[in-house]
């Protein structure tokens, strides 16, 4: 990547970081990079109702290859002192979500000056953080007969500039459950008058801690992300609680087997102290699961481009909604270090590294480049 098109999307990837925009809202930020592509590229752009992509056609009959980029910020507070901080109150790029739509930008650039006869797409995401996105854009798979397609997450703990890859199952499907039991309040001087849900809830959270930890070759968590029950105020006796857990499992299949045994182990734990429950369902997102031959292609192509790789041994707990692309064609999710000591996903000191966007770009060209 030439030092003049690093520049450029090194600047862009700053302008997105100051003007940050949450899951599913995030139009300020489709409108910085429609701007910049259409002033900078060739490429035509499809804008849909709070996504875009924007593609190069190719030779007829020529194969389609696509490259996903997910737009979103997350609700987190900005370190201070960084010179271009976010201008957003509470709302920042702490997933490198940033970068990722830069480096697609630095893949149109270099295209531009590149001769190809595949068809390009590059698909611009919303709301990744929440899992809403994906099952919006693959559609467009099967409208364009898209034919593969790819995706990276920069990933703090590994060498800087690395290709972090995993064969087959690569990052988990995960779901928000929410359960809330109603009873009936009281005065805390006379409990039995009311209904109080704490020891069914209670119980319900020993259950799921039970049921998680089961001898398993596979992974399964239930981690309990929130619980509300009553205001603390000492006189009240609640008649109405709620708790979230987070459900992990390598599969959608063994996910909704924990789900369901917990849902139904807490409807019997309502029945026996006569309350009532209601349940919802939030943020799920698939397994991410590689298919052989597209990893295979990014591999060759680091290889190529005299990039080291690492195998990753353990899949990576977060959970990632691109495995709804991967079921619809092949293609491959991988990684790319930020360095070692870098600051985590998710926390307030993270930025993303600007010094892996010639990696990716580069490595986004020879995919494009590989086969025929």
């Amino acid at each position: 990547m030439q030092k003049d098109k690093r520049k450029v999307i090194v600047e862009l990837r700053h302008e997105l970081h100051r003007y940050p925009d949450l899951s599913m809202r995030e139009e300020g930020t489709m409108d910085i990079l429609i701007r910049f592509l259409r002033r900078h590229t060739s490429f035509e752009i499809k804008r849909k109702k709070n996504w875009f992509y924007a593609v190069r056609q190719g030779r007829d009959q020529a194969r389609r290859i696509a490259f996903r980029a997910d737009m979103d910020a997350l609700p987190i507070e900005e370190a201070p002192g960084l010179p271009y901080a976010s201008c957003r109150e509470g709302v920042s790029h702490k997933c490198g979500h940033d970068g990722h739509c830069a480096v697609l930008c630095g893949l149109a650039l270099e295209l531009d000056s590149m001769e190809t006869g595949k068809t390009v797409y590059l698909i611009f995401q919303p709301g990744e953080e929440t899992g809403e996105g994906a099952v919006i854009c693959k559609e467009i798979i099967r409208e364009e007969g898209i034919q593969e397609i790819y995706a990276f997450h920069n990933l703090p703990g590994y060498q800087e500039g690395a290709v972090v890859y995993r064969q087959g199952l690569t990052q988990p499907a995960s779901e928000g459950l929410k359960i809330t039991l109603t009873g009936k309040a009281s005065h805390a001087s006379a409990p039995e008058e009311g209904c109080n849900p704490a020891v069914a809830l209670s119980r319900t959270v020993l259950f799921s801690s039970d049921l998680a930890g089961r001898p398993s070759e596979e992974m399964r968590l239930c981690t309990v992300t929130g619980m509300r029950l009553g205001t603390g105020d000492f006189g009240i006796s609640p008649g109405t609680g709620e708790v979230c857990f987070t459900l992990r499992a390598e599969r959608e299949a063994d996910m909704d087997s924990l789900e369901k045994e917990i849902v139904s182990y807490a409807a019997a734990q309502a029945r026996e102290f006569g309350l009532t429950m209601e349940t919802s369902l939030h943020d799920r997102f698939p397994e991410t699961h590689n298919h052989d031959v597209s990893l295979s292609h990014v591999l060759e192509a680091a290889a190529g481009l005299h990039l080291a790789t690492l195998p990753m041994p353990k899949l990576w707990r977060a959970s990632e909604d691109f495995g709804y692309y991967l079921k619809e064609c092949e293609g491959a999710m991988f990684y790319i270090g930020a360095g070692e000591d870098w600051p985590a996903l998710h926390t307030v000191n993270y930025d993303f590294n600007d010094n892996i966007i010639e990696e990716a770009v580069d490595l986004f060209c020879a995919l494009v480049q590989e086969q025929p």
